[in-house]
């Protein structure tokens, strides 16, 4: 698989709800910077997967509208539009944020990602 499509992988509908998917993709030494309209977070392999842990008890689709995916080596940038539906309401998809990413990959998995969202 090229970086890029294990990016693509990494954001597929419904990835982002299953830690098991996410897991297989991540590096062991994985860090994830994240700057958002709430603050800064710096987040290890077990964070990242919590996360997702935590989404997938809220919402029960999750669905990343790519705009743009450009790949240079093991460098792979993508924009997209993050919309999830909650459990309380499944039939409306609600947009949970904007976000631009960077990711450098190692041994075919995400080991460094840059990444910043707006609401």
């Amino acid at each position: 698989m090229s970086a890029k499509e294990i990016v693509q992988e990494f954001y597929k509908s419904d990835a982002l709800l299953e830690n098991e998917r996410v897991a297989k993709l991540l590096h062991e030494d994985v860090v994830l910077e994240w700057h958002s309209s709430k603050g800064f977070l710096k987040l290890k392999r077990q964070e990242i997967i919590d996360l997702t842990s935590e989404l997938s008890k809220a919402y029960v689709r999750s669905k990343a509208r790519i705009t743009h995916i450009l790949e240079e080596g093991n460098t792979v940038s993508i924009r997209y539009s993050h919309y999830v539906k909650t459990i309380e309401n499944p039939r409306e998809e609600m947009l949970l944020a904007h976000f631009m990413v960077i990711w450098e990959l190692k041994n075919n998995k995400l080991y460094r990602g840059y990444q910043m969202s707006q609401l």
